[in-house]
């Protein structure tokens, strides 16, 4: 039986729903990381769900590196506006401008594929699946662009 605490903490740790965080308790016996790791799961069976779903809505991002040497710009798709300006959809733009500007991907398949750098065990692609799954409309990277001074 999970406790309103266990849901509470699960909860802010995922962004997930609270009958979500619930039912990945009751089904994992308790166990917060095993619900934590069914719920990001649960997120990217959604997100598939999602993916021919068109992309009209979104912001662009940009990053300019302390020292003023490297800069990113990325253009992050969603269905509508009100995703757009929630806090979990801005972040993940700018996770993915720090990601382009310290790794500097070929293009977005390239991008898609590397490493998470905060989190070796993830792929770009399925940290937005995750964003995907909690926010239940599909998202893309349109395009992006970097720029380091002196490179042509």
């Amino acid at each position: 039986m999970s406790t309103i605490a266990q849901i509470k903490k699960l909860r802010e740790k995922t962004g997930a729903g609270i009958m979500d965080c619930r039912r990945a308790l009751e089904e994992t016996k308790g166990d917060e990381k095993k619900a934590e790791a069914l719920l990001a799961k649960w997120g990217i069976e959604k997100s598939e769900k999602k993916v021919g779903r068109e992309t009209k809505a979104g912001i662009v991002d940009s990053y300019v590196h302390p020292g003023g040497k490297v800069g990113v710009l990325v253009e992050l798709l969603c269905e509508t506006d009100f995703v757009a300006r929630t806090d979990d959809f801005k972040n993940l733009a700018h996770e993915l401008c720090l990601q382009i500007a310290s790794m500097n991907p070929k293009d977005v398949k390239a991008l898609l594929a590397q490493e998470y750098i905060r989190d070796p065990g993830l792929t770009i692609e399925r940290l937005v699946k995750q964003v995907i799954g909690k926010l239940g409309e599909n998202i893309t990277v349109a395009r992006f662009i970097r720029f380091q001074l002196g490179e042509k």
